[in-house]
């Protein structure tokens, strides 16, 4: 029995090392493993988007970098999340020179009053016109507007020539619908995920 019992440690001892040298590999090789296998415990979206984006950099040590001007969004924007404070103007899909599609790919169809897109990360997001600087597909969270308390989300697909700067027009189902929202001053943006 004695034999039995020591030859059990034994095996037990090498299945430990074993797993313990595996663990050290995996450490080692830089590799993250997720064995999460839905996402209902996640922090936020924003969270799980910046995880994958900047890979191994811990969410909690992710700073987001404020700037002010459109130079410094296109210089550190494709490294980390930016914010800025910019205006709010809306247009609809049937304002003048408006061909009811936006510019930029999937280049989904707006004439019929679809001004949501729907993203893989983000989910139901609005359709934004922003300043080329903010290359198509990133995702931009909003805040400080008068229509809405919420945090708003939007993806830029969409240009225009007014559209420079710190100015990012949103999507409304008319032209008309713009009217109420007017110019927004003060609105704070920061780009949570850079382009596609």
């Amino acid at each position: 029995m004695k034999k039995l019992f020591v030859r059990l440690l034994e095996g037990l001892t090498v299945v430990c090392v074993f797993l313990i040298l595996s663990m050290i590999l995996v450490v080692a090789s830089g590799k993250k493993v997720n064995y999460t296998a839905s996402t209902s415990n996640a922090i936020s979206l924003q969270a799980m988007h910046f995880e994958a984006k900047y890979d191994d950099t811990n969410v909690e040590q992710l700073q987001v970098r404020s700037v002010s001007t459109m130079e410094e969004v296109s210089l550190y924007g494709a490294t980390s999340p930016v914010s800025f404070v910019g205006q709010m103007t809306a247009y609809g899909p049937d304002c003048p020179g408006c061909g009811g599609t936006v510019s930029c790919p999937p280049r989904p169809i707006v004439a019929n009053g679809n001004i949501y897109y729907q993203d893989e990360t983000y989910g139901s997001v609005r359709i934004l016109a922003a300043d080329k600087r903010i290359p198509c597909g990133s995702i931009i969270e909003i805040t400080n507007v008068s229509f809405t308390s919420e945090k708003l989300y939007g993806i830029v697909l969409d240009r225009g020539g007014a559209v420079q700067g710190n100015v990012i027009d949103l999507l409304v189902e008319r032209e008309a619908d713009g009217y109420s929202i007017g110019r927004q001053k003060n609105v704070n943006y920061t780009v949570v995920r850079w382009g596609w």
